[in-house]
């Protein structure tokens, strides 16, 4: 098992176990950006990869290169 694979892992039992702990403030600079993402993903000018996509070990291969 990779060390991406165990801070996954990880990271999802956590945010499963602590739903409500995450708030962003909407003021934030990261908030802009997440929506300045989100907006680019609707107008379809940008390629967001898939959980799957991101995960697999060819993808995750390919990024460590």
């Amino acid at each position: 098992m990779s060390n991406l694979q165990v801070i996954r892992e990880e990271f999802i039992d956590f945010n499963q176990k602590n739903q409500n702990i995450f708030y962003l403030n909407p003021t934030s600079e990261l908030y802009k950006d997440l929506e300045d993402i989100a907006q680019r993903k609707i107008s379809q000018q940008i390629k967001l990869y898939s959980h799957q996509e991101v995960w697999t070990n060819e993808r995750s291969a390919q990024l460590q290169n």
